[in-house]
């Protein structure tokens, strides 16, 4: 790894101490994917410090038009862009009514965040002094399951550590997104529907132009300690936004935390009139599981994947740990379980690019997935290619070629 605050590590990315100057780059380094969806490493809470919102759904695009100084003949009339897909992260915290906000915090010391690339988890902690004098402890867990495609989860612990303390946690859904990459600031998405129904939530929306449906979904479990607790939420519905809020005591160095599941599902997988079911039967799988089960399902198949894909680098370990992450965004970004879905330059750690699937699917990552996976993979890039040709076709009678010679972006 380049990045000079990054600690050396075989299997981890690892920053220690808080630096808001290093967000938006921590964003992208600890982003994680599971092939179908991917989220950079926003924080759950708030922060009004410079930040880069960011969760993407693999196959969802928006055709942005394409805005130059310059034009030549066969040049794209837009861009197809993996657009920002409504948030399924967001938690609020208040501690006896103040906001958790790093940006605004007295203090903020013992900060860690952890990407766990052998087990497929991303993991944040950190001590701060609150405005209003309040001392606490903070940790959070998340990861997008390899096992169930459409379902991240997140863990999301509080420890009051001076004082007994009120705490208010505020899961939401958020349709109210934008690209910071849009051309002409075009809307890129539709909501139609935003419903509650006891602990879960959903945001019907779709693509303009495009029409993928999409239904974004959540549902929290509060706890303090290993107990749930029983507790009645308050329920906010706006045009574009749906928020549970939890409150609840704890004791001074009493640990409460909000478990959230969340994800997506799309009409790419489902009929668009059911999108709503299979968030629910989604999440029925999640709530039997249970997290501690989920995450060690994530471990496992993570597990699976390294026995195929590792590269052992001894002497070096800056060496050691910049292979594995590039084997490990390589496996995040796509899986082969679906010829409608390729390689973008950035996988899911940002707009850059757009998404677009250039020629380097060929050229450097088939190569790895033929080495590493079943065949069925590198077949399955080759299909995503060829169920593109006509369009490609298309392109090159543009610029004058004919006899089926093809041209690809």
């Amino acid at each position: 790894m380049n990045q000079d605050y990054i600690k050396p590590d075989n299997w981890s990315i690892i920053e220690e101490g808080f630096d808001p100057e290093q967000v938006k780059s921590s964003e992208s380094l600890f982003s994680i994917g599971n092939g179908a969806m991917g989220q950079r490493a926003n924080f759950e809470e708030r922060y009004t410090g410079p930040t880069f919102q960011g969760s993407y759904i693999a196959g969802v695009y928006y055709p942005d038009k394409t805005r130059v100084g310059w034009w030549k003949n066969g040049y794209p009339e837009y861009f197809a862009k993996v657009i920002n897909a409504p948030s399924w992260i967001g938690i609020d915290v208040e501690i006896n009514g103040e906001p958790l906000d790093l940006h605004t915090c007295k203090a903020v010391t013992d900060f860690r965040r952890e990407l766990n690339m052998k087990e497929g988890w991303y993991q944040r902690s950190f001590q701060a002094t609150m405005p209003n004098d309040i001392q606490l402890e903070v940790k959070v867990l998340r990861f997008l399951s390899l096992v169930q495609d459409e379902l991240g989860a997140i863990r999301y612990s509080v420890t009051p550590l001076n004082q007994e303390a009120e705490v208010i946690f505020s899961p939401y859904l958020d349709s109210g997104i934008k690209n910071e990459d849009s051309n002409w600031d075009d809307q890129f998405w539709n909501t139609t529907e935003v419903l509650s129904e006891g602990k879960q939530a959903f945001i019907e929306a779709h693509t303009m132009k495009t029409h993928f449906e999409t239904c974004t979904f959540m549902e929290n479990m509060l706890f303090i300690g290993k107990e749930e607790q029983e507790v009645e939420h308050e329920l906010k519905e706006e045009p574009l936004k749906v928020t549970h809020t939890y409150t609840a005591k704890a004791k001074k160095g009493e640990e409460i935390h909000l478990i959230k599941y969340a994800g997506y599902t799309v009409s790419r997988n489902h009929k668009a009139d059911a999108l709503i079911q299979a968030a629910k039967e989604t999440l029925s799988k999640a709530r039997d599981k249970g997290f501690d089960q989920l995450l060690a399902e994530q471990i496992n198949a993570w597990s699976r994947i390294w026995e195929m894909s590792d590269i052992t680098i001894k002497g070096d370990q800056q060496a050691q740990q910049g292979i594995r992450f590039n084997i490990f965004q390589l496996n995040q970004t796509y899986l082969g379980t679906d010829s409608r879905l390729n390689i973008g330059p950035k996988g899911f750690t940002g707009e850059k690019y757009g998404g677009s699937t250039y020629w380097d699917t060929e050229a450097y990552c088939i190569p790895f997935y033929m080495a590493t996976k079943d065949h069925h993979v590198a077949r399955k890039l080759l299909k995503y290619r060829y169920n593109h040709l006509e369009r490609a076709i298309e392109n090159a009678e543009k610029l004058g070629f004919d006899n089926g010679a093809a041209l690809y972006p």
